[in-house]
């Protein structure tokens, strides 16, 4: 989706802390993620930005918003809100650990692996691209398996914010999703009091892998659009 936003607007797919090639860390939570996104912002000399986040990358770009909104123009958050969530990727964490990676060698045996776990297959071929090899040629994943595992109770805690971003935000769901649901309305609404709402009827919480055409339409539309006022 980077690639096709890149016709329209300069784009940074910006990687967090333990995850792609990103530096690993112990430490794990959403504030320091707040603060690594203002260090990259000030490396590369944004004055403010558009800000879009998926799950974990939602959540911290809301509390980016919340803390930061003169660096924000618009914000887009991915099928996630502002409140605390059950460890429903504990059985993603618990197959992911359970994978000896030298014992394959081919991506096509880890893909193997992973589908005998995980019916969806869009969630396996997104959870596959963190996979790579090092220079000796041996698999190894490129997040930080082990401090995600650490720290995820925290992460899907409920946040502890204050203040309110009062420019646009557009929040997309998924339509097979539970992440958003009318009960997060008030919620979302007591963050950011000009939120929009879109859903995606065919896609589950993996909204852009799974419906990635619909989702790069809203996304191009919103960040196109012309500013409103309440």
């Amino acid at each position: 989706m980077s690639k096709k936003l890149c016709r329209s607007f300069r784009v940074f797919s910006v990687d967090q802390r333990n995850h792609g090639n990103s530096p690993h860390s112990a430490a794990f939570n959403c504030a320091l993620m707040t603060e690594d996104l203002k260090e990259f912002m000030a490396e590369h000399s944004l004055g403010s930005a558009h800000l879009l986040g998926h799950s974990l990358g939602g959540k911290v770009a809301m509390h980016f918003a919340l803390t930061y909104s003169d660096l924000v123009k618009r914000l887009i958050v991915v099928d996630i809100a502002p409140r605390a969530y059950p460890p429903s990727h504990a059985e993603v964490f618990t197959l992911l650990t359970s994978i000896t990676l030298d014992r394959f060698s081919r991506r096509s045996e880890v893909r193997q692996e992973l589908e005998k776990g995980l019916s969806d297959r869009s969630v396996v071929e997104f959870l596959l691209k963190n996979l790579t090899t090092t220079p000796s040629g041996r698999l190894r994943w490129r997040m930080n398996l082990k401090a995600l595992h650490e720290n995820y109770r925290e992460i899907v805690a409920a946040p502890d914010w204050e203040g309110s971003f009062d420019k646009q935000a557009l929040f997309v769901r998924g339509g097979n999703s539970d992440y958003i649901g009318p009960a997060d309305y008030q919620g979302i609404k007591k963050y950011f009091p000009r939120a929009e709402l879109a859903t995606v009827a065919a896609a589950g919480h993996w909204v852009h892998a799974q419906a990635p055409e619909i989702f790069e339409r809203l996304v191009h539309e919103f960040l196109s659009g012309p500013e409103t006022v309440d």
